[in-house]
């Protein structure tokens, strides 16, 4: 009698989740040694931790892509912030770190709308809202949020409606 022997090859990246991915990435990033992509992981990782506790979830389940990103897009707005700030105060030596870390998050990250891209999609919604005035602004940059889904950064989209509605 002949056996037939099977094998399952899967492929890591296609079929893991995004959190589970840059669990992996820990380790490679230790073999590595890449100080600045570690330091950025360990933090990411603790504020999927985070996430999932403020949810009532143990730290051992994991997020849905989605949520991933919503936390990664948020370390990154805090590393922006950050930047300014030390940037503000003359304080290069810590702005650095920051810099270093938002690069790392932002290869995450979907690439965002260029103000360019945005516009066609504010003056839409401008068309569509009819008589909107810059007391309404917050409305228009809420509506071109929505129906951009979060593919274009919000200081883009208020810099273009504001061009709008001047």
């Amino acid at each position: 009698m002949k056996h037939v022997i099977v094998l399952k090859i899967q492929i890591i990246n296609e079929n893991m989740d995004l959190h589970e991915q840059i669990k992996g990435e820990l380790a490679e990033a230790l073999k590595a040694q890449d100080q600045i992509k570690l330091r950025t992981i360990r933090s990411m990782l603790t504020a999927f931790t985070n996430e999932l506790v403020s949810k009532g979830k143990t730290p051992r389940d994991t997020l849905s892509d989605d949520k991933v990103l919503g936390v990664i897009k948020r370390l990154a707005k805090q590393r922006k912030d950050s930047i300014a700030q030390y940037e503000a105060a003359n304080r290069g030596d810590l702005s650095m770190p920051e810099q270093e870390e938002l690069v790392v998050l932002s290869s995450y990250l979907p690439k965002m709308m260029s103000q360019d891209e945005i516009k066609p999609v504010a003056k839409k919604k401008i068309a569509e809202l009819g008589d909107v005035d810059k007391s309404k602004m917050g409305m228009v940059i809420g509506s071109v949020m929505k129906e951009l889904g979060g593919k274009a950064d919000g200081d883009d989209v208020k810099a273009v409606v504001e061009e709008l509605l001047k």
